[in-house]
């Protein structure tokens, strides 16, 4: 992550750029505080309401993931200029359909000229300061959840490839445009053999349909990680490889204690959400995954 020098970020900015994390938490109040966050890029299917929508599902992901519910939007885009005015229309329509779908609205935006396309939101959501969600706070023996498979960057990159099935690109633009409403370093064990996959990434994966951050990504946990992170040779490549595939719209990853695990799993099946327990907590700052 950049590093910005200059004054030190006043004391109610509880998220900023000090660490790492999916957004921007200002409090505002003792019991009210504003979520903020912006996400853009170019089309990954070619229904233009799809692609719309799934960028709208994965910039309000990120206020999701830090505790908080979606208020207001604002659009960000760039189209090239010979491009009709219905496609564009369809784009701000999925965006503005998913935002209305979680509760909120749409305020306005900007749109430039741009040879390639690309649309996202600005987010803004609430959160009380004191149930703020950031990354880490992990503690040993918790239970490592996720709520959606894994695949939808492999998909996506062989769709462009015109190598990903009809039936397979569905599965995961369906997997794309599920909200996650409802659903600092720190050792983990993950059991390859428990992650859920996308039907159909297993065959694209293993015929090379990698996205360019998968790549990206295994470079930074290899420089970052190193000898601390270990993974059996028995894992089959492809599992190994999604770990750190870029997943668009993806599902959320979070722990909680071992007495609260099975009230987890029952929660989201009550709300109709899955999720998969996929590994646990360590006491040594290591990444272990296992077969």
């Amino acid at each position: 992550m950049l590093k910005l020098g200059g004054t030190p970020p006043p004391a109610d900015l509880l998220v900023g750029l000090g660490a790492a994390d999916d957004a921007a938490v200002y409090r505002l109040a003792p019991d009210l505080a504003i979520v903020e966050t912006v996400d853009f890029f170019p089309p990954v299917v070619d229904d233009p309401w799809t692609w719309g929508a799934v960028a709208a599902v994965n910039a309000m992901s990120d206020v999701y993931a830090m505790g908080g519910e979606v208020m207001f939007a604002l659009a960000v885009a760039g189209f090239p200029r010979e491009m009709s005015k219905a496609i564009v229309s369809e784009v701000f329509r999925g965006g503005r359909d998913k935002v209305a779908e979680a509760g909120g609205v749409i305020a306005g935006g900007h749109t430039v000229v741009d040879a390639e396309p690309k649309y996202g939101l600005c987010v803004t959501g609430r959160v009380h300061p004191d149930k703020i969600l950031v990354k880490g706070g992990l503690r040993p023996g918790d239970r490592v959840f996720l709520s959606k498979p894994l695949g939808t960057g492999v998909i996506t990159t062989a769709a462009k490839n015109g190598a990903a099935s009809a039936d397979v690109l569905a599965g995961a633009v369906a997997s794309m445009l599920r909200l996650k409403v409802k659903a600092s370093r720190a050792g983990l064990a993950i059991d390859a053999s428990r992650l859920p996959v996308l039907p159909g990434t297993r065959e694209l994966a293993e015929a090379g349909h990698w996205s360019g951050g998968m790549k990206r990504n295994r470079r930074y946990v290899d420089s970052s990680f190193g000898a601390d992170l270990t993974i059996e040779p028995s894992v089959p490549g492809y599992l190994a490889s999604l770990l750190t595939e870029s997943e668009t719209s993806g599902g959320l990853l979070f722990s909680v204690a071992p007495d609260r695990a099975r009230s987890v799993i029952d929660a989201f099946r009550r709300r109709g959400e899955d999720c998969w327990e996929i590994g646990s907590v360590l006491t040594e700052p290591v990444i272990h995954v296992k077969a």
